[in-house]
């Protein structure tokens, strides 16, 4: 029996992190039924011709989209299939399209589904109806047409990651990510969704602050399996809170000593997360090979913290840094300036609590970050009732940079002095290298005095060497 293509294309994007979302829903299918080929526009040079040359007598053609660049080319690619395959049925699915269920569908003629929240159930259910011939209005979780009406099924509910198959890696080819990162750096996610109520955030809007992860003992067995097949070195965890319980963590790290799983690996953590943790459980996880964690910041305010909801308090963040210095640990702390109302003093602790952070240890990084309003987090609900007016349509959406840009309430002033520091910070406390230590004694005293005129350093090495654009 013949077995039914099912053509997923990941869409360009700056970092050549493994297509995990595409390979979760492509792991759920039955292989002896259907054929899964994923296409990466960020490895294959030819991602177009392949798409549409896999496309002949296919199931569907399926696309995660991210608000921004990605979702340009997620859209253009869509525009190209219909172009050459106006009955095949394309799919959307990804952060985008569950902030906007049915926006995709009401302003583009090249989608005919979207999909909503956590993917692998609903497009597996989604693949047999549409195999089937079937009616799409019993699948929960997705948004359809029906004679240019755009019907949204109820939300379906989180389901536990252990009940899921192993992530079919075979889907890709793994070398050629570990080749484009100049490691062998394996890419997992082991959790879903998020506990905690941040009101930046648009993941309490997604997932309703539901939480789902593997066991520590699928954990374990996942990695040395995959450890054992693909002989990787490195291990970068993409869950969203990875320490949330971290008893199992210290569990999962265990099992990498007991098991001789020789690497290194990293993972996010909540300050109040590794401020729970025992000086065993550090010890342990360190020897397991932890060589980062990312500590979500965003404030040096305690007022400020309290206002973003993060429920965490600065002394834990500074309990972690300590523990991560201790025990040689990098650490990424990011930071969020220009929130709406933000006050100066808010701006002021900010800058002081970074430049302590950085002073720690050359391994620390503080990515600073402005705030833009995005849908599904609490301060853009209310931004907007102010009269702030988002992109209206998914092509403006497309447009949007969420990364690179400050956000409407950064003055002009305030950003030019937001990227000269941080630009003088990292090289005033950055990695250790003879031939820079002139630039970073000066950039040390430009960042305590936050001195940042006439910045004729900055401008020879940004010209020498750009920085690339993150969305």
């Amino acid at each position: 029996m013949d077995r039914k293509k099912i053509v997923l294309y990941n869409p360009h994007a700056v970092f050549f992190d493994m297509p995990l979302a595409l390979l979760a829903i492509g792991s759920v299918l039955d292989p002896l039924l259907y054929e899964v080929i994923i296409i990466d526009c960020r490895i294959e040079k030819n991602a177009d011709e392949l798409v549409l040359q896999h496309l002949e007598n296919a199931l569907c053609f399926g696309t995660t989209v991210l608000t921004g660049n990605p979702l340009k080319d997620a859209l253009r690619m869509s525009e190209k299939v219909k172009r050459s395959f106006p009955d095949m049925p394309v799919i959307w699915g990804g952060w985008h399209t569950s902030l906007f269920p049915k926006k995709p569908l009401e302003d583009e003629t090249c989608v005919d589904i979207t999909v909503q929240g956590q993917g692998e159930q609903t497009f597996k259910e989604l693949i047999e109806h549409l195999s089937n011939h079937q009616p799409l209005h019993q699948i929960k979780g997705i948004c359809f047409k029906e004679k240019d009406v755009v019907i949204q099924t109820p939300p379906r509910p989180l389901e536990d990651m252990n009940h899921f198959a192993r992530i079919n890696y075979e889907l890709v080819d793994v070398e050629k990510y570990f080749s484009q990162k100049g490691r062998r750096q394996f890419d997992f996610i082991t959790s879903i969704g998020c506990f905690f109520r941040c009101t930046f955030c648009a993941d309490p809007f997604v997932y309703n602050r539901k939480f789902s992860s593997y066991d520590p003992q699928r954990m374990a067995d996942d990695v040395e399996y995959f450890y054992k097949k693909y002989k990787f070195t490195d291990l970068n965890f993409q869950d969203e809170t990875f320490f949330t319980y971290p008893k199992q963590i210290n569990e999962f790290a265990t099992e990498l000593i007991n098991r001789n799983i020789q690497i290194t690996w990293a993972a996010t953590m909540r300050a109040d997360q590794g401020f729970r943790m025992t000086e065993e459980e550090w010890i342990n996880c360190k020897k397991s090979g932890l060589r980062r964690v990312l500590i979500g910041v965003e404030s040096g305010s305690q007022e400020m913290m309290d206002w973003l909801e993060k429920d965490i308090k600065i002394e834990k963040v500074l309990f972690c840094a300590e523990q991560c210095k201790k025990y040689d640990i990098d650490v990424i702390f990011p930071f969020i300036v220009g929130f709406p109302g933000e006050s100066d003093e808010s701006v002021n602790a900010t800058v002081s609590f970074v430049k302590k952070l950085k002073a720690m240890s050359p391994g620390f990084k503080t990515e600073i970050f402005y705030f833009k309003p995005y849908p599904g987090s609490k301060i853009t609900s209310e931004v907007v009732k102010e009269g702030y007016v988002l992109p209206s349509s998914t092509r403006d959406w497309a447009e949007f940079d969420y990364i690179g840009s400050s956000g409407p309430w950064v003055t002009k002033e305030k950003y030019k002095f937001f990227q000269r520091f941080k630009f003088y910070s990292k090289l005033a406390w950055g990695q250790k290298r003879i031939y820079l230590a002139p630039l970073s004694a000066i950039a040390r005293w430009r960042c305590n005095k936050n001195a940042f005129g006439f910045p004729f350093e900055k401008s020879i090495i940004e010209f020498l060497r750009p920085r690339q654009r993150l969305s």
